[in-house]
Formats: structure tokens, sequence, C-alpha cells
């Protein structure tokens, strides 16, 4: 078996001392299953490095003090008075919490406690606020100069002769990317700015503004003392924010960047990379709506950061909980992922699916409709916490072909069944009872050779007889799923019919 990318990681961190592994994401949105990368896959270097041995803690920074960029399609015309103030001191857009930041934030952090994900959190306001930056803020101050120089060096950009790596927050208009750093006094910590509303005044270095970007993150490593933090791909491009991140935290503030660890986007499949600006989302909770959480990290953690996943919640995602299933304590991914489980669920995800179905929401039915399946029903905290991720994914993602109902009564379209393939459900009637869905399924294929008729047309006259339709579940399991004599009486009540 191969080495995991999250133990290759760890390797190369092992004898480096303590270890402080971030991760970080703007909550300008809903955040979804893309932006779980990053975070899964620090989570997934941490875990490795304390299996390992070595001493390390997990942090997460909300970006809070980013502007909102633009009018995003899911915000109200009103907000766009708000375009360019701070998230944190954004109005919520639903008024249920403290503000837009935590509006977004607050739900993101609870999915994080069911993922088993548990790192330090820090707010970037806060951490502003509380003077956290002050010196950083000093020091790329008095180092303006070679910092845009390495930006010039680096990205090729050509900066303002006025530019200034701190941003102001106008105590006017509360905008952030509409001002003008014209002087700063060090002494005092503060700045003087202009902005284009008009207003002039001053402000604080602990809280009145923040660093732009790419000085922001290089100092954000010093402050943290932040030694692994994996990114999107798009600030590892030549001269992007790692380039010039890496040169400003070794060359301004004498702190060596930690090593690269590049990640690729998830895709929705069909509709391309996931964003919360564009609504090609699926949020966190929603996929934990769908599949156990442990299945939601293996999704990320089996993948190599490098490369990109393509994501399907349809079909393709009960595949996927299968073979976590089946791979239950065989490969490291599985470790990784795990939160607190230490048996394999024994129930099929599609099996569930079609129980669910049959069952109709009623939990004693259900239990009985496994049980005649031949599974243990002992966890019904389990059963029933799968049984509501399948219910959930037959509404949200399931393809129409594999919905279907048990009809109460002998469906009007086996009148449309000729009468040798009636005869031949009135066979079955006598032969299956009290078997289980292989001997089910093979006595189709009997029945229907002794009568010469086409096996497949004998499993849609199965299907039509209790579903009123000509496709359904594996039908030998889906038979046996069922009360027995309720199987019996309809297939020789629709044998009947004439």
């Amino acid at each position: 078996m191969s080495i995991h990318w999250a133990d290759v990681v760890a390797e190369k961190l092992a004898d480096r001392g303590p270890q402080t592994v971030a991760t970080g994401i703007t909550p300008s949105g809903q955040i979804h299953v893309g932006n779980m990368r990053e975070v899964m896959t620090a989570d997934a270097i941490y875990r490795a490095l304390l299996d390992k041995g070595v001493e390390a803690r997990l942090i997460y920074i909300a970006d809070t003090l980013d502007p909102l960029r633009r009018l995003y399609p899911f915000l109200p015309e009103s907000f766009e008075e708000h375009v360019g103030k701070p998230l944190s001191e954004i109005p919520c857009p639903e008024g249920c919490c403290e503000s837009y930041a935590e509006h977004f934030l607050l739900p993101f952090l609870d999915s994080l406690k069911r993922l088993g994900i548990k790192p330090e959190i820090y707010r970037a306001d806060r951490m502003y606020k509380e003077g956290l930056y002050v010196d950083v803020i000093k020091t790329a101050l008095e180092r303006r100069d070679d910092i845009a120089k390495i930006l010039k060096e680096v990205s090729g950009r050509d900066l303002p002769k006025d530019w200034c790596p701190f941003d102001a927050i106008c105590e006017s208009c509360g905008r952030l990317n509409s001002t003008k750093v014209v002087s700063y006094d060090l002494e005092a910590e503060t700045v003087d700015y202009v902005c284009k509303c008009g207003h002039e005044g001053t402000a604080s270095m602990s809280g009145g503004g923040k660093l732009a970007w790419r000085v922001d993150w290089p100092a954000r490593w010093k402050i943290l003392n932040v030694t692994m933090e994996p990114f999107g791909k798009d600030h590892a491009t030549a001269g992007g924010s790692y380039d010039t991140g890496k040169r400003i935290s070794k060359e301004i503030y004498g702190y060596e960047a930690p090593p690269p660890v590049v990640y690729e986007w998830i895709h929705l499949k069909g509709k391309g990379a996931m964003h919360s600006s564009t609504g090609i989302v699926v949020t966190i909770r929603d996929m934990l709506d769908v599949v156990p959480p442990e299945v939601l990290r293996y999704l990320i953690i089996r993948t190599k950061p490098e490369k990109h996943i393509e994501f399907d919640p349809g079909l393709p995602l009960l595949t996927l909980v299968e073979e976590y299933d089946r791979r239950f304590g065989d490969e490291r991914a599985f470790d990784l992922s795990r939160i607190e489980s230490d048996k394999p669920f024994s129930v099929p995800y599609r099996h569930m699916i079609n129980a669910v179905q049959i069952a109709r929401g009623d939990e004693k039915t259900l239990l009985e409709v496994l049980a005649r399946g031949g599974y243990d029903t002992s966890d019904e905290e389990a059963i029933f916490s799968r049984a509501k991720n399948a219910q959930v994914w037959l509404e949200r993602y399931a393809p129409p072909y594999v919905k279907f109902q048990v009809q109460e009564k002998v469906p009007a379209q086996v009148n449309n069944l000729n009468p040798q393939l009636r005869e031949c459900l009135g066979t079955l009637a006598e032969r299956i009872e009290g078997k289980d869905g292989e001997v089910i399924h093979n006595e189709v294929y009997t029945v229907a050779e002794e009568n010469d008729i086409n096996s497949k047309k004998l499993f849609q006259a199965i299907y039509t007889a209790f579903l009123g339709q000509k496709q359904g579940p594996k039908a030998g399991w889906f038979l046996a799923s069922l009360e027995p004599e309720f199987v019996r009486e309809r297939l020789i009540e629709a044998s009947k019919i004439s």
C-alpha cells in the first residue's frame, strides 16, 4: 500500500519541532463542499502529525474583516450600500445573527464539529481589534517601499507612488476599499486617511483597518507561528500571493514561509468549480443531511490535493458511501476520515434507499424490512441516521428512475399484461415464499425460461404488479424485503386479473 499524501507531508515536517497547521475561509457567502477541501486537507495533515507523535495544533482563521466585494446574487438589492464594508461590520442578511460574517460562519463552525474537526478559532476582525496586528502593521508601514519592490519584482505589478499596505475603514461611510492612507503615527499607532466619500479622518491600527491581502497573509504566519497552511491553486500561480507572501514573510518579517501544499478545486458535476459568489454550491449542511460525516471526509481525504474532485451528488454519491463502508479499516484514507464509529455499517446504502421507500417513514416497518433482508438491526440509532440521509437524498438528488412507491392495491397497469405473464406471477407466488433475495431473483429467470418468455418482460411484470411502473430495484431483494404474505397475495391477485 502506498503511503498516504497526508503522511508524506507530515513526514517532511516531523523533525521541525511543534507545528501549527492553519486554514481559513472568508465567510462572504454559503461555505460549501468546495471550501471544505482546504479545511479537510489541513485537518488530515494535523491528524497525520499527531499520529507521528509530533506536537501540533490546528487553527482556523475566519477572514471576517475582508470587505464585501460586490452584491452577490443571493443578497437583496438593499445590500448594495454595504459593498466595500468589512463583513464583520455589515448587518446579518436575515436578521438572525450578530453580523453578516457570523451569519455564514456559525453554520460552518457547527458543520466542523459534526465532521470531527476541532480547530482553535480566530476571527480576523477580533485579532485586529485586540491589537495582535499592530507590530506587523508598523513594520509594513516602515518598509512600504521594500514591500512595493517585492510586489513589483514577483508579480510584475506597478504600484502607485502613494500606495500603502494598510487600508483604513472610513468612519463616515464604513468602507474599507475606498480610503487612502496619507500619513501615519507609529507612536500613536494611528493612520490618517482620505476617503472617496469626501471624509478625512484618523484610524487606529487596532481595528481601524487591515493590511492588504498580500501583506496580511505573511504577517498572519508570523503572528500565529504558522508552519503549514494548504491553499488553493489560485494563490499558487506564478507571481501569485504565495510567491509574494514567502518573500515578504522572510525579507520583511524575518519568518520562514510555510512550505506549499496546493489543492485543486472541487467541481460540481456538469456545472464547474464551486463558488459562493456564482451560486454553484452544495453547502456542507446540505451534504451532511445526505451522507454520514465520515463519508464527506473520505470524499476529500482519499484524493491527493493536487487532483481535482468531480462531485456528483446523484448516483455516484451512493457508490462513494458504499465504497467507504466496504473499505472500513482497510486503508489510511479511512483512518483519517473516521470520527467515532469503530465498526462498519452493515446495510448497503442502495438497499437503505429501497428500504426507506418501502417503509414510508415508519421506523418499525423500516427495521422489519431490513431484518427480512438479513441485516443486523440492533444499532437503531445508526440505522435511523442513515435512513434520514437516504430520505433526504431521495428528495434532493435522486434521479426519477430510482424512486418508487409500493402500491396499496393492484395497479391498473396490470390489466395490460398478457395472460402468460400474469400466469407466471401466480407461479412465482407459490415458489418464492420464505426465500432470500438471491434465490427469488434466480427463480424469476427459471420461471421465464420454463414458460419460454423474455425474462426482462417478467421482471417488468413484477414491477408493474407492485409499483405500477416497469422498473424498480433489484427484484429478488426487493420482494424479499416486503412482508411475505403481502407478496404472495399480490402476485396471486395480479395473476387472476383478466
